[in-house]
């Protein structure tokens, strides 16, 4: 798959929707940004009004599994039900299943791309929000480390993170960056589809990692 016209970049955020997303959408919309949201079911149903915002405005929304478990952990059932339940709860939301998955701590193997049924959503920039909660470093660590075609981890449940994305924005607008969604990203100008089962893990809209 060819890379989106450079430069482009995908903010992905995790774990929400939560107290501080409805600011984080605010963000966006200031700078026409879209970005991919990988929604955790529990709190789809908590907030519903915040994933039909995020629906409403052109981000992209994926499944990050119904209570945030570690799924290669997970016995048949119980691994159907994690992504089986968020992907009708968002559905029931804003009327479109996700077509993305990012499994809980990255974590995955031949069984959850399996069950899974669509593609699995990993990252090139990690900030590490979730542990350095400092609005300065998460900024920093984007700034420093993003490229082209990149698609970078962050968590709207995070105050910090969330205050940080205003900066992110203008610094990386003001180097001709695009904010795109995942699908775009990895799409390119051809419109590609990414492939069910498969990973992606490598930024640029390189090929997907074998799923077997």
């Amino acid at each position: 798959m060819a890379p989106i016209s450079a430069p482009g970049v995908a903010l992905t955020f995790d774990d929400g929707p939560g107290p501080y997303t409805a600011e984080l959408l605010d963000t966006l919309d200031s700078y026409g940004a879209r970005a991919t949201f990988f929604d955790v079911g529990e709190n789809v149903v908590a907030r519903p009004e915040l994933v039909r915002r995020q629906a409403g405005a052109g981000h992209e929304i994926g499944n990050h599994s119904w209570s945030h478990p570690r799924l290669t952990g997970l016995g048949a059932e119980r691994l159907r039900e994690e992504i089986d339940r968020t992907s009708a709860a968002i559905g029931e939301v804003t009327g479109t299943a996700p077509r993305l998955l990012r499994p809980p701590f990255g974590e995955h193997d031949e069984r959850v791309r399996e069950a899974a049924g669509m593609p699995l959503i990993m990252w090139s920039v990690d900030p590490e929000d979730w542990r350095v909660r400092d609005t300065a470093h998460v900024t920093r660590a984007v700034l420093d480390r993003v490229r082209p075609g990149d698609v970078v981890l962050m968590h709207d449940i995070q105050r910090t993170t969330v205050a940080a994305v205003p900066e992110i924005l203008r610094v990386l607008s003001g180097r001709g960056y695009r904010f795109v969604t995942v699908s775009e990203l990895y799409a390119g100008p051809d419109g590609g589809a990414l492939l069910p089962g498969a990973v992606y893990d490598r930024p640029g809209g390189a090929a997907p990692a074998p799923a077997g």
